[in-house]
């Protein structure tokens, strides 16, 4: 007789093969087709909300790797809280305005100087949408539950309404205004470039020291004085206006065979052994404030420009008289303005030098800084010249340098706002990230007012509209106004329509007598559009703030930034009571990917062959608060990973599945389970309570571990190992079976929805397969509750005893293997030696099944004085049904057991 089909093997069509590339899409579709977003909505109903604010991504094509991390830790969030019991709405958002898209356009054949500026921005956006609707639909490949059908995009009529009610709102309060002040500006791309979108490079510049020769020394220097300058900028030399010193630090006068130089007492030695030139003598010194007021000529112009004192003049390198030129840097500009002097600009839009640099005029401001070093050569005064590396501002999108330059532009006002920002920081932030507070804190308090013109097309225009005499409206009602009319008609009606059509109608003022205004040309920095979204969720009528802001750590700089100046200065609060971060996402060594290296791994490659649910893993897995590693050795040990997590789930599936076990009437009450099962169920106990801490927390990363060293060590490895033979093995409707059973059922059941926010098509797949009708979805869940188990603590510590026991049986059973003595365990008789509470537990708490909670054929205990184990050849007859071994087989080999279903089960 064939015995194996009196066996009761497991059973599903829950398959081994995940096979995730092919399944998914077919979930996704079930999911699209059923309103799955508004139906996990309407399950948590009455629950209290957890808005989660989507920072929007750049509307650019499909998903880059660090994009699709993003997007998979924000649906572990949202669908984790909702599955503790939150209220979740969900919406994303798409950043579609600025340069990017305008190099886009122009790349695919469009010049933007032979069309108008409607005309341009319309194919911009054409282009957008076609990139939100390609990363759109990569999104939602990889899992996520979110409102696609009502996104916030940037450019949308009604979004541009309320950003310009924001800036009109704010424009109207004196937090927005007009001013020359020296920006970041790309020659290359013609515009400012916003503080959050510099980065610093080291760069190879010539640096020069010059000789400006005294004109008036005020009774104290004399006119074969000279001082000495220092820059590494030798094309802002036409534009300087002024010298600079401490009025603290000691300068020194000192005699040479080029005259008497002045520079900082302390450098006299090394700045003369640079120069070549042999100290004669330290004639004088002075404290920087007697030189106050000194004036010298200057080094291209038929001028004389004064000495000033700053506070930014230091000691650490340089010569300490710091050549001043207020057009082309912030301290310059500050200093010149203490002093009422006005900046010089002497740099066009293209980095070109124009009419004020003099002879230079024409050339690119590189090229001018090599004329200066020829010239001042020639001229007698340049003293040194040498290359050296340091650090420099460059445009992040470009990796280009940028220059300071001193224009008209907009600004917001920060130093109105600052203490609040920072209150806001420090006293009302959650801030999750270890570094968070003191980042956002040092980065508000340091920074100046924040530039928010841009000299494009492609954005919403800065809503001001000029009088006659050139002074700007400021008031509330036109701003309204052109808000509404952009909210009707997008703000390309700014761009058809003469200045006189976007005023109210019958507006006049007494600063344009004869009716004539003219509009502004710049754009708002996309950073105002992203930092005026919080304006969607009171849109949308959510609680204000929101919970949570989630981005990138660069955001500290970016939209995190920008969304707390926005909405302090408008709703008198942060947007946000909590702020996570992320690193960012490198190869498997760590390195930067970048296309030139070959080393940039798409997601979706990953996707199409291992499924969006291995990718997730790998975003679960990862410490997502650090830089993440990706490439092929780290997919692998995912992948690893998932099919341990997979098996697991067909394991249980097929040994409790609807036409063996029904929840309904085969479930065993808690009290009516053995200890060993008991024990598990306070394991899995446990294992809720941390999951349900950890996503709260969203310790992503620790919760992958709770859940696979519960399902790998106490699942698969022990509980499933031993009572495979039981439910293998015993009669069908067996009460020991049943607990068994039971176990697994409850197990399964936490598992499945424990594991649902991140492995969301898989854990969908085991619903399908799993005999429980509490929701269509498992996502339509909760999260399992924390149970109160009377017996839990002494069950752990009961537990922990037999554990330690059975390990050391498991180490004498393999070295008895490794020892030829048996070949498998059940060929075993195993003699325990142990103390006399070990053995009590080990016969208590095993109820008499001991050798089967050990897979042997027998197992004996005796009280003594050290533990033992001995192991030996099990004797008896093998059971052709169970494999055991017994010394009661009946004629056929069966022992009493199989003899006992056998008979039963006829």
């Amino acid at each position: 007789m064939d015995y194996k089909q009196t066996l009761h093997m497991p059973q599903t069509d829950f398959e081994m093969r995940g096979n995730l590339a092919k399944k998914e899409p077919g979930i996704l579709k079930q999911w699209q087709q059923n309103n799955y977003y508004h139906e996990i909505l309407k399950h948590h109903e009455g629950e209290k909300a957890f808005i989660l604010h989507d920072g929007p991504p750049y509307a650019n094509g499909n998903l880059h790797a660090g994009t699709a991390m993003n997007r998979s830790i924000k649906d572990f969030i949202v669908r984790s809280h909702a599955m503790l019991g939150f209220y979740t709405p969900f919406f994303p958002g798409w950043d579609t305005h600025g340069l990017p898209t305008e190099n886009a356009i122009q790349k695919l054949g469009v010049d933007r100087k032979k069309i108008t500026a409607a005309e341009f921005r319309k194919k911009c956006d054409e282009f957008v949408h076609t990139q939100i609707a390609q990363q759109m639909e990569t999104e939602q490949r990889l899992g996520q539950v979110a409102d696609y059908e009502h996104p916030y995009i940037t450019l949308l009529p009604e979004f541009e309404e309320r950003q310009v009610k924001t800036f009109g709102k704010m424009a109207s309060e004196g937090m927005i205004f007009q001013g020359l002040k020296p920006v970041y500006w790309s020659p290359f791309n013609e515009t400012a470039v916003a503080d959050s979108e510099i980065v610093y490079r080291d760069v190879k510049d010539a640096t020069i020291y010059l000789a400006f020769q005294i004109a008036d020394g005020k009774g104290i220097l004399d006119s074969d004085d000279y001082y000495v300058i220092w820059t590494t900028t030798p094309w802002t030399i036409p534009s300087n206006e002024a010298v600079c010193l401490n009025d603290n630090l000691e300068y020194a006068e000192v005699q040479t065979e080029k005259g008497k130089l002045v520079f900082l007492a302390k450098f006299v030695d090394q700045l003369l052994e640079k120069f070549n030139l042999e100290n004669q003598g330290v004639l004088r010194t002075f404290k920087g404030r007697e030189l106050e007021g000194i004036t010298y000529h200057h080094v291209v112009l038929d001028k004389e420009c004064p000495t000033l004192l700053g506070k930014h003049v230091t000691d650490e390198d340089g010569t300490g008289v710091v050549h001043t030129a207020g057009g082309h840097g912030l301290d310059d500009f500050l200093v010149c303005a203490k002093y009422g002097i006005a900046p010089i600009n002497t740099v066009d839009y293209q980095g070109n030098m124009n009419e004020e640099a003099g002879k230079y005029q024409g050339m690119f401001f590189e090229d001018c800084s090599k004329a200066v070093i020829h010239d001042m050569n020639e001229k007698g005064c340049l003293l040194a010249v040498e290359n050296i590396t340091h650090s420099y501002p460059h445009d992040d999108r470009l990796k280009k340098k940028v220059i300071f330059r001193a224009v008209k532009q907009w600004f917001c006002s920060i130093d109105k706002l600052k203490p609040q920002l920072l209150d806001e920081i420090d006293n009302k932030i959650t801030w999750h990230n270890s570094f968070g507070q003191k980042r956002m804190h040092n980065m508000i308090a340091d920074r100046g007012d924040w530039c928010i013109s841009r000299q494009r097309l492609w954005g919403v225009p800065i809503p001001i509209i000029y009088n006659e005499d050139g002074s700007p409206i400021m008031e509330l009602e036109v701003f309204n106004h052109i808000a509404e009319l952009f909210g009707k008609y997008g703000s390309n009606y700014w761009f058809e329509h003469e200045a006189k059509d976007l005023l109210p109608e019958g507006y006049t003022n007494p600063k344009s007598p004869n009716g004539n205004f003219t509009k502004e040309k710049d754009i708002m920095d996309v950073w105002f559009d992203s930092g005026s979204s919080w304006n969607e969720l009171q849109a949308r009528g959510y609680d204000y703030p929101c919970d949570l802001y989630f981005e990138g750590s660069d955001q500290y700089r970016g939209w995190f930034n920008s969304s707390l100046i926005v909405s302090t200065a408008v709703n008198g609060t942060a947007p946000y009571k909590e702020v996570l971060s992320h690193g960012y996402v490198v190869d498997s060594k760590g390195e930067k990917m970048s296309k030139s290296v070959g080393n940039v791994v798409n997601p979706m490659d990953i996707i199409n062959v291992n499924g969006a649910d291995v990718f997730r893993l790998w975003a679960m897995t990862s410490d997502f608060k650090e830089d993440l590693k990706l490439g092929p050795s780290n997919i692998k040990q995912v992948s690893d990973q998932y099919r341990k997590i997979r098996n697991t789930f067909r394991f249980l599936l097929g040994n409790i599945n609807a036409n063996d076990f029904d929840p309904k009437k085969d479930m065993v009450a808690y009290d009516d389970l053995t200890a060993v099962d008991q024990y598990i169920l306070v394991k899995m106990n446990d294992v809720v309570k941390e999951v349900r801490k950890d996503c709260e927390e969203y310790e992503y990363i620790d919760t992958s571990k709770v859940l696979m060293n519960f399902m790998v060590n106490e699942l698969s490895s022990y509980y499933c190992d031993f009572t495979k033979d039981i439910l293998y093995c015993n009669a069908l409707n067996d009460t020991r079976r049943r607990q068994v059973q039971t176990v697994y059922w409850k197990c399964l059941d936490a598992l499945v929805k424990l594991w649902a926010p991140f492995l969301c098509y898989t854990t969908e797949e085991v619903w399908m397969h799993f005999n429980n009708d509490e929701a269509e979805s498992v996502h339509y869940c909760h999260f399992p509750a924390v149970e109160s188990y009377a017996n839990a603590e002494a069950l752990k510590e009961e537990f922990a005893s037999l554990l330690d026991v059975r390990t050391d049986v498991m180490k004498a059973l393999e070295e008895s293997r490794n020892a030829k003595t048996i070949g498998t365990a059940q060929e075993a008789e195993v003699q325990l030696t142990v103390c006399e509470e070990d053995a009590d537990k080990l016969n208590e708490g095993l109820n008499g099944s001991l050798a089967q909670w050990l897979i042997v054929s027998k197992a004996t205990v005796e009280v003594g004085a050290e533990r033992s184990v001995k192991v030996v050849k099990a004797t008896g007859t093998k059971c052709p049904r169970c494999w055991n071994y017994s010394t009661e087989a009946d004629e056929n080999g069966l022992c009493p057991r199989c003899q006992a279903v056998m008979k039963a089960e006829k």
